[in-house]
């Protein structure tokens, strides 16, 4: 299946650096971590959030990069696998549409062990829980855990005035979710 989507060129076309499918599955992975897209740096080095982002995201989750990079607990497929470019007005282009529906379900019936999924930004979010304010989605966090979701805002810098204007982002939702992770490799 990793052959497969390595070999993808669905959207090759609307790709302004071309195809380089970013993901990282492992059948025994109890947390599967979907973000957005690979930005520059990811799609340079195939390494999903090995940026600045991955630093933040890593200091949320508590985690060292080799934790974060072992396959045979975590897994790591973002809602578009390959760098989808910028906005003419600047910034990350979204997700090219087509990968997730390809993609997701084929590839979560591989990953028999998941525990808990993390949807980081207000894309996986709304295809996951169908919702669309990302700031109430995040702090309603505690009602997605019965489905197994954890959502939360995506790590950019971009993000750093919403996560001031937001104290219970810090103070509730980062130790709740590094109680749900010490639970998913406690057993």
């Amino acid at each position: 299946m990793l052959a497969e989507v390595a070999a993808c060129r669905v959207c090759a076309a609307e790709l302004p650096l071309g195809p380089r499918p970013v993901v990282r599955l492992g059948p025994s992975a109890r947390l599967l971590i979907i973000g957005q897209a690979p930005g520059t740096r990811v799609h340079e080095t195939g390494i999903p959030w090995n940026d600045r982002s991955g630093d933040q995201l890593r200091a949320w989750l508590g985690l060292d990069r080799d934790t974060f990079y072992d396959t045979s607990r975590i897994a790591i497929m973002p809602m578009g696998f390959c760098y989808p470019g910028v906005l003419p007005q600047g910034g990350d282009a979204p997700p090219r549409p087509e990968c997730a529906p390809l993609w997701h379900d084929r590839l979560r019936r591989h990953l028999p062990a998941i525990k808990l999924t993390l949807l980081v930004g207000a894309y996986a979010q709304a295809r996951y829980l169908g919702t669309r304010q990302m700031t109430e989605t995040v702090r309603d966090f505690a009602t997605h855990l019965a489905r197994g979701f954890f959502p939360l805002p995506h790590p950019s810098w971009r993000n750093t005035a919403w996560q001031k204007r937001q104290p219970w982002f810090g103070a509730e939702v980062l130790p709740a979710l590094r109680r749900q992770l010490a639970g998913l490799w406690a057993d």
